[in-house]
C-alpha cells in the first residue's frame, strides 16, 4: 500500500494509459456494427447487400467493390434499395458515422437485417477487400 500512496502518479499514468488502449474496442462495441470479415461472410453466404451512403463524389473517388450507392438524404424511398426487406444489408460509408444513422432510417423503413460496417470504407481498405473508382 505504501508503494502505491508513494508513487501515485504512476500508478495514475498506467491507469490512464490502459483506458486510453481500451477505449476504441469500447467504442466499436457501443456502435453495434459489424467488422469486415463479419460483413463478407453475409454478402457471400446469405446474398447481402452492401450500400455506401457517401455523397456520390465520394462513391465515385473509392468504394467498396459491389457496393450500390444510396446518399444518406436520398435513403428514404430509394430505389436502389432491395425489394426483398429480409435480405441482410450492409451499410457503410467514408468512416462509418453516416452509416450508424442509415440503419436506423433502414429499420423504420421496415429492413429486418442492417448493420454498420464499423470503420467503413477505411476499414474496407485496410483489410485489404476489392476497391472500385467510378465516373463522378
Amino acid at each position: 500500500m505504501k508503494f502505491l500512496i508513494d508513487n501515485w502518479f504512476l500508478v495514475a499514468s498506467a491507469l490512464i494509459s490502459g483506458g486510453m488502449l481500451l477505449w476504441p474496442m469500447i467504442q466499436r462495441g457501443a456502435a453495434g456494427g459489424i467488422g469486415t470479415s463479419e460483413a463478407v461472410t453475409l454478402i457471400n453466404r446469405q446474398k447481402g447487400v452492401l450500400i455506401d451512403v457517401s455523397e456520390p463524389a465520394e462513391y465515385a473517388a473509392g468504394h467498396a467493390g459491389g457496393a450500390r450507392n444510396v446518399p444518406l438524404a436520398k435513403l428514404e424511398g430509394a430505389s436502389e434499395l432491395p425489394k426483398n426487406k429480409s435480405l441482410p444489408l450492409v451499410v457503410l460509408c467514408a468512416t462509418g458515422a453516416r452509416s450508424a444513422k442509415a440503419v436506423a432510417i433502414l429499420k423504420k423503413q421496415g429492413y429486418e437485417n442492417v448493420s454498420s460496417l464499423n470503420g467503413g470504407l477505411r476499414a474496407w481498405r485496410d483489410a485489404n477487400l476489392p476497391v472500385e473508382k467510378s465516373a463522378a
